[in-house]
């Protein structure tokens, strides 16, 4: 009897023992587009801070805030980028002194007398200058070689006339060709090798200054000899 009832038991016990459920396929999954993860990482980096505060962000320091902007300084006189000294353009970003030595006859020791006797600053910049100094400039570079020393003028004891002046831009250029004419004309030494393009202050001639046509021997010039030796003797012999 004993027996009996235990195996009425475990059938009890194997009806209420729920059945296992048979494994389920499962879906493959669908990739979401990049756009759409960048999207959750933002809202995952936001969790825990409120839904309803914006991530606010770190403002950088000296950084103008938004809707304020400063108002714009008073600004100073425009610079003049070239200006018209004895005809010849200037940079204007230089210095009086340094920038008068784009003058063709102009030196540094030349442009501080300028500047001085215009009484200019020779340190300023030369662009920020007013008309009125830029005039005065004007005037004391015409008259040159009044001001500066008969030592340091650039043309002394000129021929025809014997005065001293200091010649300045084209004028340059002018008294030198003037210079060379008169000692061609004059059939001197230094006119005569002016003339035939020849060195003129006792420079070496036989290895440098060389022009024209190539010096030397070719070897063509050298091959054709011997074959005119040649020639030569068999026509002797002949006779």
């Amino acid at each position: 009897m004993a027996k009996k009832e235990e195996t009425k038991e475990v059938k009890e016990t194997k009806k209420e023992a729920p059945k296992k459920d048979a494994p389920k396929k499962e879906a493959p999954k669908v990739e979401a587009p990049p756009e759409v993860k960048k999207e959750k990482k933002q809202d995952k980096k936001h969790e825990g801070k409120g839904d309803s505060k914006e991530h606010e962000k770190k403002e950088r320091k000296g950084a103008p805030k938004e809707g304020k902007k400063e108002a714009p300084k008073d600004a100073g006189p425009e610079i003049k980028h070239i200006v018209r000294v004895a005809n010849t353009d200037l940079e204007g970003r230089k210095s009086v002194q340094y920038g008068l030595i784009g003058i063709k006859g102009v030196g540094r020791r030349a442009a501080k007398i300028i500047t001085v006797n215009a009484g200019v600053d020779p340190k300023a910049t030369i662009g920020y200058l007013s008309d009125a100094d830029i005039e005065k400039l004007q005037l004391s570079v015409d008259n040159i070689s009044t001001i500066m020393p008969s030592w340091m003028v650039n043309k002394q004891n000129e021929i025809m006339s014997g005065e001293d002046r200091h010649l300045i831009g084209t004028d340059v250029l002018l008294g030198l060709n003037e210079d060379l004419n008169l000692m061609k004309k004059m059939r001197s030494y230094k006119g005569l090798r002016h003339d035939r393009g020849l060195r003129v202050r006792g420079q070496r001639t036989r290895s440098s200054g060389r022009r024209g046509r190539t010096v030397g021997v070719s070897r063509t010039a050298l091959m054709a000899k011997p074959k005119e030796d040649k020639k030569t003797e068999t026509k002797g012999a002949g006779k």
